[in-house]
């Protein structure tokens, strides 16, 4: 069968005709999205990763990986991975994009800064935020070829707190800003325009996905170092049943946030987890550090009483381990609020 739609319906219908229950693939990049998107509503699909299924090296080819996937799946020795519904990989996928918009978004103001430097302009040296009301401001009036800046421009542009700075300010915006600098200034101004509106579009876009989970990113925004964004990207990662994951350790270790078990001969050797690159503990890495910064949390005091023991990136990543463990209980707890029917005993017991 080759690569096209049509052909890939061909395929569907053939694993039907043999009643075939089960499709295993491997998870090559993004290749094997146009297959599961044609065979997930009529098969139970498990994605395995490629270092845990690798043939016998120097006879590898498509057949032989093919019938080899197929003998290990026979047997059941497959680990599925972790495959969300269509919904939460939507989700996923523009929190993704978010991200990495705002990333650039960072970069195109970090080069606004190095233009100014290079004209001694000086504004980040008065303003704590370049971008914030009066920052604008100025660079509104810099961007304008036709303006002569006088200290009553400057009056103009201030806001707040920084009215009472406003002969800083000019003093500031004095250097060699010359027409050169202003053609760059303009050009980057539209660049970070286009992105902060994509972005404000992207997070409409997401709220109107998350409309179903409004009280679920409620209960994680509680948590300390998570915020709505945040919240929303917690949900794009794991889901909002969590499912698949037969318990908080097991999520846990799925995203890389615990030690690794590695025990040979009655020795311990290196507890590094096995997950280097994980997006989902890169998320949660990021959340610890904010929480560890939240006056009164409790976060903060374990985060300090572990740093003085384990060193202050140990003891952010036992802080993301307790927070994940947290942010499963509330996932399956909201869960549970949902269901319309009395939850079986099993349940219960986890309750």
């Amino acid at each position: 069968f080759s690569i096209f739609t049509d052909d890939l319906y061909r395929l569907k219908y053939w694993l039907s005709s043999h009643a075939c229950p089960l499709v295993a693939m491997e998870s090559t990049s993004v290749y094997w999205r146009p297959v599961h998107n044609v065979l997930e509503d009529a098969f139970q699909v498990i994605l395995v990763n490629t270092k845990h299924v690798t043939n016998v090296p120097g006879r590898e080819t498509n057949i032989s990986d093919s019938m080899w996937l197929a003998s290990l799946l026979r047997i059941g020795v497959l680990k599925g991975s972790f495959i969300p519904k269509k919904r939460i990989r939507q989700i996923r996928e523009l929190v993704t994009l978010r991200k990495s918009y705002t990333r650039s978004l960072a970069d195109y103001k970090r080069r606004v800064h190095k233009l100014f430097e290079t004209a001694n302009i000086k504004i980040g040296s008065v303003v704590s935020d370049l971008f914030g009301k009066t920052g604008r401001n100025l660079i509104v009036k810099l961007s304008d070829a036709d303006t002569e800046l006088k200290i009553e421009h400057v009056e103009q542009c201030a806001e707040g707190s920084l009215k009472r700075k406003v002969p800083e300010l000019f003093r500031a915006i004095q250097g060699f800003f010359e027409a050169h600098h202003r053609f760059q200034l303009n050009m980057l101004m539209r660049t970070i325009t286009h992105l902060e509106d994509e972005i404000e579009s992207i997070t409409k876009r997401l709220d109107r996905l998350l409309v179903p989970n409004q009280e679920l990113i409620k209960q994680l925004d509680a948590v300390p170092g998570i915020d709505k964004k945040t919240a929303q990207s917690v949900i794009g990662h794991i889901g909002d049943t969590l499912s698949e994951f037969r318990s908080d350790k097991a999520l846990a270790s799925w995203g890389g946030l615990c030690p690794g078990n590695n025990e040979s001969a009655g020795k311990r050797k290196s507890g590094k987890s096995p997950v280097r690159k994980h997006p989902f503990k890169e998320l949660m890495i990021e959340i610890a550090w904010a929480a560890v910064r939240t006056k009164g949390s409790y976060y903060k005091d374990k985060y300090h009483r572990l740093k003085s023991r384990r060193g202050a990136k140990r003891a952010a990543v036992a802080i993301a381990h307790r927070i994940t463990k947290a942010i499963y209980h509330i996932i399956f707890y909201c869960y549970i609020q949902k269901l319309a029917f009395h939850p079986p005993r099993s349940i219960k017991i986890l309750i």
